[in-house]
């Protein structure tokens, strides 16, 4: 009987890894291309910023939401033929029994989607995939993601697209 649970429990968690490994050989695929633009961002970095002395309230809320922070990783391509074929690639790669998609845009030239994973209530993982006629970005954010606080995460971060998530309210789209 011990055997089954064990059995059981490591089919749980490797599915979990698995989810996260998906999107992980898409980076690991083009993280060696020069053409595209790679960011990186470890838990170590983000708890160097938790450091930092804080002059307003809408601050100190920034830096606790970045503390529950474990990564972001930011694969991009501009002035690239291939965006919307790396844009099918990369969408195509989204696990959907392990990810919900949380909104999509469409802007122009440039189709916009955002995914979460979710467990227990607690946002583990956002996943945004943007792809347009010239330039193509796939973003990973995990942790404890607090979807009020992402938009101004990347705003001081500057990282685009993420401006998007400031409509958003505990993980549904105000009207």
């Amino acid at each position: 009987m011990k055997k089954i649970y064990i059995v059981i429990i490591v089919m749980m968690a490797a599915h979990g890894v698995f989810a996260q490994d998906v999107i992980s050989k898409f980076f690991n695929k083009y993280q060696g291309d020069e053409s595209f633009t790679q960011v990186t961002i470890s838990s170590k970095m983000f708890s160097l910023f938790t450091n930092m002395e804080v002059e307003n309230k809408e601050d100190q809320e920034v830096l606790n939401a970045i503390s529950k922070l474990k990564g972001l990783r930011i694969l991009g391509k501009e002035n690239t033929s291939d965006a919307r074929s790396l844009y099918k690639e990369a969408f195509a790669l989204i696990p959907t029994k392990e990810f919900e998609e949380l909104m999509s845009v469409r802007d122009k030239d440039k189709d916009m989607k955002f995914y979460i994973k979710e467990s227990g209530g607690k946002i583990s993982e956002l996943v945004m995939i943007m792809g347009g006629t010239k330039d193509f970005m796939v973003m990973s954010l995990f942790g404890e993601i607090d979807l009020k606080q992402v938009s101004r995460i990347g705003r001081k971060m500057n990282v685009s697209g993420l401006e998007k998530l400031e409509n958003m309210k505990d993980g549904k789209k105000q009207e």
